[in-house]
């Protein structure tokens, strides 16, 4: 058989927010056919008319956009969707709903084959099936054996079904799951698995009331006819994997059946249990790419909204549940899709940490331009009422930056590098601003006026610690007065650190301010 050109996919619903587990269902995706110069195909799986949430398309499109995990087929240059089949999309078009019209015809091939039947039973008789079962202690399955007691196209005339084909809305296609049949399946990840098909049960594949396919009939049938080869998806799906393995088998599309692979769950920080956006609100950290606003007017946060670059948020992603094999943990996306090996992927859950996170956030910060960095920081700047020269912003993040995690906390950090203060922490004034510490200042003020202003740091704090120790004064008392001169408190950078980004003028004038304000 031809080795086929790799195609994978990312087929999510919009039932609301993307969660972070499937923004790395998405990246495993996106770096497997990366790495194996493949297509990346973005698909919408909105079958479910039920569970639709408006926003909920576009919010996964822009997710996904943010991350850099941008997909070569499924949405258009305008971020929207393909509607229809083109030559730059032939497999069009990618969102499930707009595709209805060719899933009953499978069915029905099913039907016609002998691997499916009509099944008639309304929700009610259901309901009371599973009623007398549950009180005997049981749990009713539609199954191999209780659908000969069933009202379905094995149990029925044949003119009874046409009546009711023809006169009922209610009726669905059942598969019809073989009888004592072992289903030999390999994943990628999980190895060999194997099913008997007496323990599953005989699933809805399409509804006449709404004429739409269930999942896994539609899954199947785009798979195949956009001819997907691997399909990576989340371990929830595992289930229903021998349940697949028959369509195809149903299908005669066993040469053409993707092959499988199926990723372990997020988990809870604690490590029990499925991460879940209670979790992230417990605990003080989001569970979405982006910061979601429900129909109902609910905000929920969002990475990037709190500070999160998107180069960080996918790295932490990526070595939730897989590793390169070395000691690396920092990763661009191109050397991610290198690295990357469904091999190395791991079969338990993985444990989300936030810290772990942050340290990631950290890091990028950290390696990033401090131009770039001064660029992310001036709507800060600019909320706090501040219009400052971006060279000077330049320059005071390259003497904080490895204080930070977030950009925002450059404010938080240091406010007295980007705006002089106008008041004194009363403690720290009850403290440190005594005559016996003061009294030195203006002497020191005079010697750092004569400062060069091409002084780094270091040479600062060797001259002004060696003039306040050559002059038998205490040290740290001059130098916590001062440094309550500069912030307003007696806490925050060094001294040196201080006047070298400030400046010497800038210095000078805040020592005059604190003298005028404080008195002596």
């Amino acid at each position: 058989m031809t080795e086929r050109k790799t195609r994978v996919r990312f087929a999510p619903s919009p039932t609301g927010p993307l969660h972070i587990g499937g923004v790395r269902t998405a990246l495993y995706n996106y770096l497997y056919a990366k790495q194996h110069g493949g297509t990346f195909v973005l698909r919408i799986e909105d079958t479910d008319s039920h569970r639709f949430v408006p926003g909920a398309e576009q919010y996964i499109i822009e997710a996904l956009r943010w991350c850099g995990i941008n997909p070569d087929e499924g949405v258009d240059e305008n971020g929207k969707v393909v509607e229809t089949a083109s030559p730059k999309h032939p497999y069009g078009p990618y969102r499930q709903s707009q595709r209805r019209g060719i899933y009953r015809e499978y069915a029905e091939r099913l039907v016609a084959s002998g691997n499916a039947y009509y099944a008639f039973d309304t929700p009610e008789e259901l309901a009371a099936k599973r009623e007398e079962a549950e009180s005997q202690g049981q749990t009713f399955t539609y199954n191999q054996v209780s659908r000969m007691q069933l009202r379905n196209s094995l149990t029925l005339s044949k003119e009874e079904c046409e009546r009711l084909l023809a006169g009922t809305t209610g009726w669905t296609i059942r598969f019809k799951m073989p009888e004592n049949t072992v289903v030999e399946m390999d994943d990628l990840i999980r190895g060999h698995i194997s099913v008997n098909t007496d323990t599953l049960d005989d699933k809805v594949l399409w509804k006449r009331a709404d004429e739409l396919p269930t999942y896994h009939l539609a899954n199947i049938v785009d798979d195949h006819l956009m001819e997907i080869t691997e399909v990576i998806r989340g371990e929830e799906w595992l289930p229903s994997l021998p349940l697949h393995y028959l369509l195809y088998r149903a299908f005669g599309w066993q040469d053409s059946q993707p092959r499988f692979a199926h990723l372990s769950l997020l988990l809870k920080p604690s490590g029990q249990g499925k991460l879940s956006k209670r979790d992230g609100d417990k605990l003080g950290f989001p569970v979405f790419p982006l910061e979601w606003v429900s129909p109902e007017g609910e905000v929920t946060r969002g990475y990037r909204e709190d500070g999160y670059f998107p180069g960080a948020f996918v790295n932490m992603l990526a070595f939730l549940g897989w590793n390169p094999g070395d000691e690396r943990e920092i990763l661009s996306l191109p050397e991610l899709v290198e690295a990357f090996s469904l091999e190395r992927v791991i079969k338990s859950g993985a444990r989300f940490n936030p810290e772990k996170a942050k340290w990631y956030n950290k890091e990028y910060l950290r390696m990033s331009p401090d131009s770039e960095l001064a660029e992310a920081f001036m709507p800060v700047l600019k909320a706090q009422g501040l219009e400052l020269d971006p060279a000077y912003v330049t320059k005071a993040i390259s003497v904080i930056k490895d204080r930070a995690t977030f950009v925002a906390d450059f404010w938080t950090a240091a406010p007295y590098l980007f705006q002089a203060p106008s008041s004194f922490n009363e403690k720290d004034c009850a403290k440190f601003w005594k005559e016996e510490n003061y009294a030195h200042l203006p002497e020191v003020r005079e010697h750092i006026a004569s400062y060069s202003g091409a002084m780094e740091v270091g040479a600062i704090a060797e001259s002004l610690e060696g003039y306040i120790k050559g002059n038998e004064w205490p040290l740290g008392k001059v130098m916590n007065c001062l440094r309550l001169a500069l912030t307003g408190a007696a806490s925050g950078l060094g001294i040196a650190e201080i006047i070298y980004t400030i400046g010497i003028g800038e210095t000078v004038r805040r020592i005059d301010y604190a003298f005028k304000t404080l008195g002596k």
